[in-house]
């Protein structure tokens, strides 16, 4: 791989980064609703001090000047100022950001490891009552809403068994005797939230290795390879899977950064205390500085995401030439 294609693909990230800040700029300030009146926190609003309140948010200027000052904010990691919480945006987004990278990780293992044996077990007894049932299993969970699946746990394994918490990151007051007992309260916590996102996207992981893996399975180093009497096992571990990965490489990367973003139903099912939630929270709020930098987080992760997994796929399948 030469410098002058990754200077290109980096040239390209750049130019979608510059596009997402001047749409996410323009969009927060078309959309319908009166900011005004939460940043008040009062319905009727007297002219005179819509003005003044419009006049320390800079929202009184045209909208070039604003949109230059907010790129100038946004070089100098200034995200402006909540109106709910009167609060940086960037504190604020720093603290959830971390829930959100928490839980979108272990889901994302989870899912993972759970779709690649499912979408190879089906692939390798294809037209077999294991493969009936792994495909019928996998459509089943990929239709589920995750609200749904995330409702069902927690009516079930919280509210009647008791087993697991029901909601939160860390029991709500308690003060953790050791760094050792706040992991173990954040793990309890994690386990539904985990299980509900994390279930929602192995259906789709599911059968996106299945058909990679049949696919490869047709190829014609697969027939030399039973031609010369290697056991089913090994065709499909040590020559069929590695190729296999390669489509899965790309999904799990470019899912890895929506989902930053797309926990919202899981989130809120669980109240953990993410991105997502605080989306949610925002929008019901109209507090626009926190969407606007809620956004501009989640379209950076996405970016980087592909950016990544287009790196790696030349590094991972040889037969991709980069000029």
């Amino acid at each position: 791989m030469n410098l002058n294609y990754l200077s290109k693909k980096l040239g390209h990230s750049l130019i979608t980064l510059f596009i997402v800040i001047t749409i996410n700029f323009f969009l927060f300030r078309i959309m319908p609703g009166d900011p005004f009146a939460m940043i008040a926190k009062a319905g009727n609003l007297s002219a005179e001090y819509k003005e003044q309140i419009s006049a320390m948010y800079g929202y009184d200027q045209p909208f070039f000047i604003q949109y230059f000052k907010y790129i100038r904010q946004l070089l100098a990691f200034d995200f402006g100022t909540s109106f709910k919480y009167r609060k940086p945006v960037i504190d604020i987004l720093g603290n959830r950001l971390m829930a959100t990278l928490l839980l979108a990780f272990f889901a994302q293992l989870f899912a993972i490891f759970l779709g690649i044996i499912i979408g190879t077990v089906s692939a390798a007894f294809r037209g077999k009552k294991i493969d009936v049932a792994a495909l019928g299993f996998a459509l089943f969970i990929y239709a589920i809403p995750a609200f749904w699946l995330g409702i069902v746990l927690v009516s079930f394994f919280s509210v009647k068994l008791g087993a697991f918490p029901l909601n939160g990151m860390v029991i709500a007051g308690y003060s953790h005797p050791s760094t050792w007992a706040y992991i173990k309260d954040v793990a309890n916590h994690l386990v539904l939230p985990v299980f509900s996102l994390g279930l929602a996207i192995t259906g789709g992981y599911t059968m996106i290795m299945r058909g990679s893996l049949l696919d490869v399975l047709t190829e014609d180093y697969i027939t030399t390879a039973r031609a010369k009497g290697f056991k089913r096992k090994d065709i499909v571990m040590n020559h069929a899977l590695p190729n296999a990965m390669l489509p899965m490489v790309t999904v799990i990367a470019i899912n890895l950064g929506f989902m930053i973003g797309g926990a919202i139903q899981t989130e809120t099912v669980f109240s953990w205390p993410g991105i997502g939630r605080l989306v949610y929270e925002a929008l019901m709020a109209r507090d626009y500085p926190i969407l606007q930098g809620a956004f501009l987080i989640i379209s950076i992760t996405v970016i980087i995401a592909n950016f990544i997994a287009d790196i790696l796929y030349g590094y991972l399948d040889p037969r991709i030439k980069y000029d």
